[in-house]
């Protein structure tokens, strides 16, 4: 694939992020959009799965402590009810350390795992691996 392909495409998959942060919330909203990607944001888990049942995204980045429905509940119903939707779980903590919630995420199907903090470059080609993993099935 080349590089005008590979940037022409990312303007054609679209990413839910959901993450009660704010802050956080819309930084990776506006980096992502930056990159050409159509965004759409929740700000906990019942809402992002209200959006994703509206409209099936190729990607979800969750974070996985939030109120209401948290991210391991998320990862449970897309698997359930689109198991080809792609699943980026990140967490920086609660209760137990950041590593233990990305464990059980890695294990109820999410695809890929990020600790926070991160930086936005590990973030970007983490998104980007993973979208191009999509094409290559």
């Amino acid at each position: 694939m080349t590089m005008y392909e590979q940037t022409i495409g990312c303007f054609f998959k679209s990413i839910l992020i959901i993450d009660d942060d704010h802050e956080l919330l819309c930084s990776l909203r506006d980096l992502l959009v930056s990159e050409g990607y159509t965004v759409d944001t929740a700000s906990n888990g019942r809402e992002g799965m209200e959006k994703q049942m509206a409209k099936p995204f190729d990607l979800i980045i969750t974070d996985i402590v939030m109120p209401e429905e948290d991210g391991l509940e998320v990862i449970m119903e897309v698997r359930s009810a689109n198991p080809d939707t792609k699943v980026i779980a990140i967490s920086g903590g609660g209760y137990f350390p950041s590593r233990d919630y990305l464990l059980m995420a890695k294990e109820l199907g999410a695809n890929l795992v990020l600790c926070k903090p991160f930086d936005s470059i590990s973030f970007l080609s983490s998104v980007k691996r993973i979208l191009n993993s999509i094409e290559t099935i």
